[in-house]
């Protein structure tokens, strides 16, 4: 969850400025008559024309000019005359809640964006769940939360986190990349919903109680938590004969330092914040191979962020890239070497087909974007083109 507290000053920054345009809606310009009140109350006399928003979406999408620059000419092509404040509110899924990091950083900028004519009501949870559904409700503008429970509003998006899909770091920032890029706005909108931006959240490692419970055949037997909104984790351990423990983010690394469970998928990010170390005492530890790479994801209503307004959104993120990853470079150097469990070379490349199968299913039961399966495995075999799967692709 620190990952992101370098970039919520940014972030709300930059909504600043960008949420003192006219809403566009989409090419149709179908504005429900709450939205063209809305648009005449924030901009008064400005009259969104399909050529205003043709306008408008080619400054937005035009990535040769600078943020600054695309932000200051989508307002004069526009004609803006700032009118009552904007009134949005952003929920932040933050676990330790109002006295959180990420809640403190966003509540910070609340006054500067007065200033641009944006009044933030800003919320914390530290119920997930509970913000998703506020979101679907409307009771949210945009929400913060996993990209695990960010599939519920976006697929695509949603599959960044599937397991083994992106080896490394590297794999994400490429990754992340092309999000960013223009040509993929189109995949960041799903129904009523909007991506605003991906955070990366550090790659997540099987974290035991007991160092012999290196290899799958091991785990037979074993309490493993998984998330109880996601009935395919409880399959997948069903397969290696482990017994799934439904739990929610945020009790499933209680169970694990009181025993409950004696296996925990997690980002290292976590092992000093929720004190991980004490579920391994004395005899357990981290196999040093990463299951999969975990996003935070800020989703908002389309009807109050719209795509154009969004991309520039989400070209910050992915500009703010570097900040993060140093945030999880020093969590990860928090976690001592004799933590680490090394596993052979053989026991890899089992872990690998696994891991491959188990998105086959996935996708096949369309838990799993096809799309974002297959920029995975391009990205995969971008920087390991000798791999068998380049050759031979089923993803």
């Amino acid at each position: 969850m620190e990952s992101v507290v370098r970039l919520i000053p940014l972030l709300f920054t930059l909504l600043g400025f960008t949420l003192s345009l006219p809403a566009l809606a989409d090419n149709t310009l179908n504005l429900t008559p709450a939205q063209q009140a809305e648009l005449e109350r924030f901009a008064p006399g400005v009259e969104l024309t399909p050529e205003l928003a043709d306008k408008l979406r080619a400054i937005a999408f035009d990535q040769s000019r600078s943020l600054d620059d695309r932000i200051t000419a989508m307002q004069k092509v526009a004609g803006f005359s700032q009118g009552e404040p904007l009134k949005r509110r952003i929920c932040i899924w933050d676990i330790a809640g109002r006295a959180g990091p990420i809640f403190k950083a966003a509540q910070d900028q609340r006054a500067r964006l007065l200033r641009y004519g944006v009044d933030l009501d800003i919320q914390p949870y530290t119920s997930e769940s509970v913000v998703a559904e506020d979101l679907k409700a409307g009771i949210c503008d945009a929400a913060l939360m996993t990209g695990m429970r960010g599939r519920l509003f976006n697929k695509y998006t949603g599959t960044i986190d599937s397991i083994g899909g992106l080896p490394s770091d590297e794999h994400m920032r490429i990754l992340l990349q092309v999000l960013a890029n223009p040509k993929s706005a189109d995949k960041m909108v799903q129904g009523e919903y909007v991506i605003l931006g991906v955070a990366p959240g550090g790659a997540a490692y099987v974290f035991v109680n007991d160092k012999s419970i290196n290899t799958l055949a091991n785990a037979a037997g074993k309490r493993v938590a998984v998330l109880d909104y996601d009935p395919t984790q409880a399959e997948m351990v069903a397969q290696v004969g482990a017994t799934p423990v439904a739990s929610d983010i945020v009790s499933a690394p209680n169970k694990f330092n009181n025993g409950v469970v004696d296996v925990l998928a997690c980002p290292l990010v976590a092992y000093e914040v929720l004190e991980l170390y004490k579920g391994m005492e004395p005899d357990g530890g981290i196999i040093n191979y990463p299951l999969a790479q975990i996003t935070m994801q800020l989703i908002g209503r389309k009807d109050k962020f719209p795509n154009e307004v969004a991309q520039l959104v989400r070209e910050e993120f992915f500009n703010s890239y570097h900040l993060i990853k140093e945030r999880l470079d020093q969590e990860a150097e928090k976690v001592p070497d004799h933590w680490w469990i090394e596993i052979p070379d053989s026991d890899q490349r089992e872990y690998e087909i696994m891991m491959q199968e188990a998105r086959l299913q996935l996708r096949e039961k369309g838990y799993y974007h096809p799309d974002m399966l297959t920029l995975q495995r391009k990205i995969r075999c971008k920087l390991n083109p000798a791999h068998s799967e380049c050759s031979n692709p089923v993803e």
